[in-house]
């Protein structure tokens, strides 16, 4: 079982390399914050699977809520900023 989910971390790793280079060459400051939530949110996933490798998945879990609470507000509060900045997509 735990080869299937080493197998399943990397094949998420090498998924997260797109929305990165969108994060990174993005042309509109939109682009760049959905490339930012999408590795957010795989990488919440990949805190899980992590935490099934080690076998402590009731730690991982604490780590992915507290993490998604955060990914949450930073989205909410770069679409406040830009709100306030008069940027339209």
């Amino acid at each position: 079982m735990n080869h299937f989910f080493t197998i399943t971390a990397i094949i998420l790793s090498i998924v997260m390399v797109l929305p990165f280079y969108r994060l990174v060459v993005g042309p509109t400051v939109f682009d760049r914050m959905l490339g930012a939530g999408a590795i957010g949110s795989k990488t919440l996933v990949l805190l899980t699977i992590v935490g099934m490798l080690y076998g402590r998945v009731e730690m991982f879990i604490d780590i992915v809520i507290a993490y998604s609470l955060l990914n949450f507000i930073g989205v909410l509060a770069a679409a406040k900023y830009l709100e306030k900045k008069g940027i339209e997509p």
